[in-house]
């Protein structure tokens, strides 16, 4: 008798077929498969960001696991899974702390000008008269945090330390030490810096909109180390190209690698390329994780880490 198959699909289409029997491993390309291959995959261990749309999971009729490396799963239709009988598992809150760091790096770097002061050392522009200038403090400001789950949480405490004054919002309250504003629009209003760490999901594409933007301002920053379907980028670019919002920072992009060409021109911008939460030390937890979700269902277990909802 065959023995199941757990599918591993990572970002770049690599496909892994681990046997559970045994720990042995076996590699293929996922258009490599065989139609016998597909009805023995039981699980998939997968890059959440990536779509796996029901089309394709509808081709495994043995699947009853997804299990994501990353924290998020916004390429998964969970209700369509748990609808068809496939648990999903998530990589929650192994890296918070690795993208909290990243995220007051960006804040930093972005309220500090750093990245073009940087240059300007490098190409012989250091101007002595310049030191002098009008640039603001960052002690004193309001930073807003959307979405206190781990990481929204980790970039508070961070926040603290920088004598920032800490609010947040997210659809749903819970218990936490600082401030829920009544809205995302009355923390946007209330920011001096806004921090998006929520969860990407179908219903809150494009949450941080033209209108929020406008509220957070001219005097304004907005971090993001969320997911890039958050943000309605053009609008982002053009109020940075008006002064309507003075600086960004950006981790994550709507198209990843987003196209250089459409930053080439925007002034006041940090840009790094989605690597807030890859540390040496935070990914193989990550993957160590997912495989154990993996061993845990195939060998009948409950396992360690599902989507909460």
């Amino acid at each position: 008798m065959s023995e199941p198959l757990a599918l591993i699909a990572v970002p770049f289409l690599t496909v892994l077929e681990p046997a559970f029997q045994g720990g042995g491993l076996f590699t293929a390309r996922a258009w490599d498969l065989t139609d016998e291959q597909r009805g023995r995959v039981r699980s998939i261990v997968h890059a959440g960001e990536v779509a796996l749309t029901p089309a394709f999971l509808g081709t495994l009729p043995a699947l009853g696991l997804i299990a994501c490396v990353s924290v998020g799963y916004d390429g998964i239709d969970v209700g369509w899974c748990r609808a068809n009988g496939i648990e999903v598992t998530h990589a929650r809150g192994l890296n918070a702390e690795d993208v909290a760091d990243h995220a007051i790096g960006l804040m930093l770097a972005a309220w500090r000008n750093i990245p073009t002061l940087d240059r300007k050392v490098r190409e012989g522009g250091w101007v002595q008269e310049e030191r002098i200038g009008s640039q603001p403090s960052l002690g004193g400001r309001t930073l807003g945090v959307v979405g206190l789950g781990h990481i929204g949480a980790a970039v508070a405490r961070r926040a603290e330390a920088f004598r920032l004054s800490v609010q947040w919002w997210s659809p749903s309250a819970k218990a936490a030490p600082w401030p829920r504003a009544e809205s995302l629009l009355a923390l946007a209003e209330a920011s001096d810096i806004l921090v998006v760490c929520a969860r990407a999901e179908a219903a809150n594409r494009g949450l941080i909109s033209a209108e929020v933007i406008e509220a957070v301002g001219a005097k304004g920053m907005i971090v993001n180390v969320g997911r890039g379907s958050l943000i309605d980028e053009p609008a982002l670019r053009q109020a940075l190209k008006d002064g309507r919002l003075w600086r960004a920072a950006l981790d994550v992009f709507a198209e990843e690698p987003t196209p250089a060409g459409l930053w080439a021109d925007v002034p006041g911008v940090v840009l790094t390329p989605h690597t807030a939460g890859s540390s040496n030390e935070a990914v193989p937890l990550m993957v160590a994780q997912a495989i154990d979700n993996v061993q845990r269902f195939l060998a009948g277990q409950p396992v360690a880490s599902p989507v909460a909802n």
